[in-house]
């Protein structure tokens, strides 16, 4: 008797595939420091599988350099300062988070935190990034409205993400009742690193890089200073301990790779052995050849530049302000930091270290351990990412899990 065929049993089922997690950013600045923390995040969210959508103005590399990492970029016309612009502003971001129709609305630095929180008002879930509080650029009645904006505002936050301790602290000093997350800031290891495992070749081999004058090509110590020209970096107040340590070291040199607002006011008040390098596309060059970077800001939340420095090898010297303490090495606190807006105190510590190139060898090797083992920007856009995931309470896939599907 002929076997009969057994019926077909019907497929299981497959799960329905749960669509991308889309992330809008707002940003504002378009260059500098959170341009690069953007990018890092979009680049890292499109690699993970999320929708990564980026709102900022046309103008500036950040358009451009989150599009190449993988984002949709929306345009949002704003400017820097608050004042009479802000109704359009707002109106704008709303209109970008209706094409964006994100998940998680993330808004990074001052005026996108304000006129993203007022255009999503907590119909969105949102996460505020300040990257440096707004009440530290401004002082008298600007920095006062700031304060209560602050306090009125975080009730459309849904979390307050802090680069450093320290911000977080300043924040809940002025009375900011926030829900607190504080992820460090990281850079690129695999990019950031020294050229060559001898210091002093690649030191040599950075410099013949670099379109250098004649007045630089010597055996003196050159001080690199990376940053936008601007009030909150206080290349001002490094210009004015320069004219005491050319006084001591008169071979000494200093770099100021950047450019900005503050550059031709800069240039009619620097002392001789000052170059303006202007912008930069890629400061490694720099930052190798560099025998000490020095960053005077005024206030930071965690800048980038020293974490940068740090991963090539260099020592830097840093303003203590916040976050400065957290990202130099243990111990590194009594040489490398100085008070904000003294020149004297800056002009000696320069003195200091210039002084001793041993000193500074010992301390880049140091800097280099630590910022590879505390500052690796995966760490970072990982801890970023599981935080959007725990707002939405939703669970994270493994990278097999992302592949399968």
């Amino acid at each position: 008797m002929p076997t009969q065929p057994a019926p077909e049993q019907p497929c299981p089922a497959q799960p329905p595939t749960a669509p991308a997690l889309t992330v809008l950013h707002l940003v504002q600045p378009v260059d500098g420091g959170v341009a690069r923390v953007v990018v890092d995040l979009v680049r890292a969210q499109t690699a993970a599988g999320l929708r990564a959508v980026v709102g900022c103005p046309r103008e500036g590399r950040l358009a451009e350099e989150a599009r190449a990492a993988g984002a949709e970029v929306l345009a949002w016309r704003a400017g820097r300062a608050p004042g009479p612009d802000l109704a359009a502003e707002v109106v704008g971001a709303r209109r970008v988070i209706r094409r964006a129709r994100p998940d998680v609305l993330h808004a990074h630095s001052a005026k996108a935190g304000l006129a993203g929180r007022l255009a999503a008002r907590g119909r969105v879930p949102t996460v505020f990034q300040p990257h440096a509080w707004s009440f530290d650029a401004v002082g008298g009645a600007t920095g006062a409205l700031a304060r209560r904006w602050e306090r009125y505002g975080v009730r459309w936050a849904d979390r307050v993400l802090c680069v450093s301790e320290a911000e977080r602290r300043v924040g809940e000093a002025e009375g900011i009742a926030a829900r607190w997350s504080v992820i460090r800031n990281g850079v690129d290891l695999d990019h950031y690193r020294p050229g060559t495992p001898d210091r002093a070749e690649d030191r040599c081999a950075a410099r013949a890089e670099l379109p250098l004058p004649a007045a630089f090509l010597g055996d003196g110590p050159l001080v690199v200073c990376v940053g936008r020209l601007c009030r909150q970096k206080g290349q001002d107040v490094l210009l004015r301990a320069w004219r005491e340590v050319r006084g001591n070291l008169p071979e000494a040199r200093l770099a100021l790779v950047g450019d900005g607002p503050d550059t031709e006011r800069l240039r009619r008040t620097a002392p001789p052995g000052v170059l303006f390098a202007g912008g930069a596309a890629d400061i490694r060059p720099w930052l190798r050849a560099a025998d000490l970077v020095v960053l005077p800001s005024r206030w930071e939340g965690m800048a980038l530049a020293p974490l940068e420095a740090m991963a090539c090898g260099r020592p830097v010297l840093v303003s203590d302000v916040s976050g400065a303490r957290e990202s130099l090495p243990p111990g590194q606190g009594r040489l490398c930091l100085v008070p904000p807006e003294d020149p004297t105190a800056l002009a000696k510590a320069l003195g200091r270290l210039l002084a001793e190139p041993r000193l500074l060898a010992e301390l880049g090797e140091q800097a280099q351990q630590h910022a590879r083992t505390e500052f690796d920007v995966r760490r970072t856009t990982d801890a970023v990412t599981g935080l959007y995931h725990e707002l939405l309470g939703r669970p994270r896939l493994s990278n097999q899990e992302r592949i399968s599907r």
